[in-house]
């Protein structure tokens, strides 16, 4: 009888030798692959960063072997989250700004800005996130408050969409500009013949805010590593960022500072930049992916900078404008189809999206592959979703319930019904891509899903959701915030879905957003975070 024992044991020993050693196993889990099929399985096995089998739990545990076991306890998990379009930097940097993110008034910007400079006493004010729509008195601010505060300090404080300037007499001052200075592609707000403070889109151009310290720039953006990998957020596309700051993040990656997965669209507002990089040619490691262009096609709705091709309907003889000459579009576009890159333009006007159309068109002839995206695409023309066949629509579903307030009442009952049109838009390509502009927007990509799905806003408004003709399915919205959001990027065949041979970028979530009640999404939060396998953040 022992030595029957001895031989089971052995026997035993000899199965578990054959296993496969990896380094992370999680089992009992409701795991959304999001491959071809979205698969549901319990399981799946990691190692060297990418996972090497997914299935059921007795597939994985009968195989494979690890020292480090995760039992999901049917929690849910989806792919490493992808956020098709964003701030990155910007957002990082912010956080050593005054924010102004959900101020009610001019009178709480004010207090803000007065509360900061008691703590930090720098020598030029700046921050972001006023929106004076979301103010009792829905109009522009003027600066003869700030004048008064800050008589001698300069201040300049960008409206939450980054298209509007509110600066005070002392930065006019050190800009040397006054109503009279002439802009192209902007404008210099004026009211009984003197400037308010207020600049739009290029005329902001003219305030010199000091650049941050190479020791700042490190600082933001770690910090907004940690906030992003607090929701989930594995993949960032950070949309126009210049040379300096995409060499600070290789750098920052090359010793393992920085983790974040970043998708750089380079700024192409210097030409010189646009030369740099096509003669460059790709530059892509398994975290940078440098391979496209931001373009600015106009400014943004909130600050009437978005190009129409018909007068705003609050505004008569305003179109707002496109940010250059509409030939200046043909020469970059030209220029970036001769090469291997993508040309990714910010569009929310229906002229802007109709001419860039037109000229994406125009450029990229019979090409089949090239993944050129339109960003943003807000308001679109009945006659221009077919034109979106072989474009890339790359939306922010938190724009929708931002905006619905007052868009109408910017363009008309008619026009909206081309607004927001997620679906039409998913409809004409076939798949389309999801971030959150932020900061602009909060970074909280499950207000994206719950935007795009149930098309509400945090407040649970409207009751019935907002024109919910153009609401996406949770899988469509899930799809695009993972695997269309890294094929936007080219980056399908190594992340985007939990799949063998893919980078092990996966979220383990407090609910399940696929099943759980509309209303109850925006309560979603992280409870941990893996890039290459490696947990980077826990709840």
């Amino acid at each position: 009888m022992k030595k029957l024992s001895l031989i089971i044991a052995f026997l035993f020993l000899f199965i578990a030798c054959q296993k496969e050693k990896v380094d992370l196993i999680v089992i009992n889990s409701n795991t959304y692959t999001v491959n071809n099929s979205f698969d549901v399985v319990a399981a799946f096995a990691v190692k060297n960063g990418k996972f090497v089998a997914v299935g059921s739990n007795e597939e994985i545990q009968k195989k494979y072997q690890s020292d480090n076991l995760i039992d999901a306890q049917n929690q849910t998990i989806v792919p490493g989250l992808i956020d098709a379009h964003c701030h990155f930097y910007r957002m990082g940097l912010q956080q050593q700004k005054v924010s102004l993110e959900g101020t009610k008034s001019y009178d709480e910007v004010l207090e803000k800005l007065v509360a900061f400079q008691k703590e930090k006493n720098v020598t030029f004010i700046t921050g972001r996130g006023w929106d004076q729509n979301d103010w009792e008195v829905k109009e522009f601010p003027t600066k003869e408050k700030l004048d008064e505060l800050f008589p001698t300090i300069p201040v300049a404080i960008r409206r939450v969409d980054g298209h509007a300037l509110l600066v005070n007499q002392a930065a006019i001052d050190l800009a040397g500009i006054d109503e009279n200075t002439k802009v192209s592609g902007g404008e210099i707000i004026v009211k009984d013949g003197k400037m308010t403070g207020v600049l739009i889109d290029a005329a902001m151009d003219f305030i010199k805010i000091p650049e941050p310290s190479k020791q700042e720039a490190i600082q933001g953006l770690l910090d907004a590593q940690k906030i992003c990998f607090s929701y989930g957020l594995t993949t960032v596309d950070d949309a126009g960022i210049d040379q300096n700051t995409i060499e600070l993040i290789d750098s920052l990656h090359q010793t393992n500072d920085l983790k974040m997965r970043i998708y750089a669209m380079i700024s192409g507002d210097n030409q010189a930049q646009i030369d740099y990089y096509i003669n460059k040619g790709i530059y892509k490691t398994d975290k940078l992916n440098v391979r496209s262009f931001k373009v600015y096609g106009d400014g943004a709705l909130g600050s009437r900078g978005a190009a129409m091709r018909k007068s705003y309907s609050d505004r008569e003889n305003h179109f707002g404008a496109l940010i250059y000459a509409p030939e200046r579009y043909r020469e970059i576009a030209r220029q970036i189809a001769a090469s291997e890159f993508q040309m990714n333009t910010h569009a929310i006007g229906d002229s802007a999206n109709t001419w860039l159309l037109k000229t994406y068109k125009e450029v990229l002839k019979n090409k089949k592959n090239s993944r050129w995206r339109i960003e943003h695409a807000q308001i679109i023309s009945p006659e221009d979703f077919k034109n979106f066949d072989n474009i890339l629509p790359s939306v922010q579903p938190t724009h929708a319930t931002s905006d619905m307030y007052w868009a109408q009442d910017r363009i008309g009952k008619e026009r909206m019904k081309g607004a927001y049109a997620f679906k039409d838009l998913l409809n004409a390509y076939g798949k389309i891509a999801l971030g959150t502009d932020f900061p602009v927007e909060e970074v909280n990509p499950f207000l994206t899903f719950y935007a795009a799905t149930i098309r509400k806003d945090k407040a649970n408004y409207p009751e019935k959701g907002f024109q919910m003709e153009n609401a996406l399915s949770r899988e469509e919205t899930l799809k695009g915030m993972t695997i269309w959001a890294a094929y936007s990027n080219f980056e399908e065949h190594e992340k985007g879905s939990i799949e063998v041979g893919k980078f092990a970028d996966f979220v383990i979530l407090s609910q399940d957003i696929m099943k759980v009640a509309g209303k109850e999404l925006p309560k979603t939060t992280v409870n941990s975070t893996f890039l290459n396998g490696e947990k980077v953040f826990k709840n």
